[in-house]
């Protein structure tokens, strides 16, 4: 069975389909949109006759951690997958972001996933709780992509991955030279707002700007999740997928099906690597000129080098 913390519910509504083991999924509040999401998560899996069960808890609390895995355990015999998603994020300048606001998340996305590793290391390890001496579990932490470079107004959010993702490798390292058990991520694409200069490109005014800046935005291109619903208005989500590689959002399938992939023997010797599933979004940027552009600058710089003569090198070498 594997186990899935605070999660925002793409990931256990389509990783159950392809689990032959039951599934908890702890759940964060009784009422409300979070509520919402688990009961659905679990009809799902009821659907796809996989047993799943909540229980509520908070990520910055170790004795609730304790008692999460515990509880599993005994219901269901044993821990097999652990992933950790939770987290916290909201657009703030770093100038206006206060250190409480910083240290709020990083308590939930950095210290939070490495309690519930920390927690659930006896029961993932070989010769656990319920476990054999054959192999260990596996732990898939979920990242973003917004500390590869660097993003507009989410230096608490970029900072706290970063951290997760060093956790990831660290107890690769660590943990699958001890106790064989797997450690990777997932990082889905970056929320991040930018301007570019333009001016071969004006846009309609959106936000009251000089129409000479392009407004380049490359929100988390995965549909109908909680950090595109929260970060990205609905004229950014319309301009970015300009910019995405593969010039269109991703899905909550995509996710899944990389968590599927790291959990699984499909992935069996992957150890310590983050995967980047976001379509390529983190490497790209606004073309500088269109490409019919630089096809005409092409013939003319040609033209330009046939006509002026070579004349006599002007080196003194």
């Amino acid at each position: 069975m594997g186990l899935l913390w605070k999660t925002l519910g793409y990931v256990p509504a389509h990783l159950s389909r392809f689990s032959t083991c039951p599934m908890p999924i702890p759940k964060t509040s009784d009422h409300g949109p979070t509520q919402k999401r688990f009961e659905l998560c679990c009809c799902r899996s009821s659907i796809a006759r996989i047993r799943a069960i909540g229980f509520q808890g908070d990520v910055r609390k170790r004795e609730d951690a304790i008692r999460v895995l515990e509880s599993t355990v005994t219901h269901f015999g044993r821990l097999d997958i652990l992933v950790n998603n939770a987290a916290g994020n909201f657009l703030v300048s770093a100038e206006d972001l206060t250190p409480n606001g910083f240290r709020t998340v990083m308590d939930i996305d950095s210290v939070g996933t490495f309690t519930m590793c920390h927690e659930a290391l006896k029961y993932l390890k070989k010769g656990g709780p319920g476990r054999g001496l054959a192999s260990g579990g596996t732990i898939v932490n979920i990242s973003v992509t917004l500390h590869l470079t660097a993003s507009w107004y989410q230096i608490h959010v970029a900072a706290a991955k970063a951290a997760v993702d060093s956790i990831t490798r660290s107890l690769a390292l660590e943990w699958g030279t001890d106790y064989d058990i797997r450690v990777n991520g997932i990082a889905p694409a970056r929320n991040q707002v930018s301007t570019r200069y333009a001016p071969y490109r004006p846009i309609p005014d959106l936000y009251g700007t000089d129409t000479r800046y392009l407004i380049h935005c490359a929100p988390r291109p995965i549909r109908e999740t909680t950090g595109t619903r929260k970060l990205v208005l609905v004229e950014m989500k319309n301009k970015a997928t300009e910019y995405m590689p593969l010039y269109k959002m991703g899905e909550k399938w995509d996710i899944a099906m990389a968590a599927v992939y790291l959990a699984s023997d499909a992935g069996k010797y992957i150890n310590g690597t983050t995967l980047v599933a976001d379509g390529g979004l983190w490497l790209s940027k606004p073309r500088p000129i269109p490409k019919e552009v630089v096809m005409e600058l092409s013939r003319v710089v040609e033209k330009r080098s046939r006509e002026t003569p070579i004349g006599v090198a002007k080196s003194k070498l």
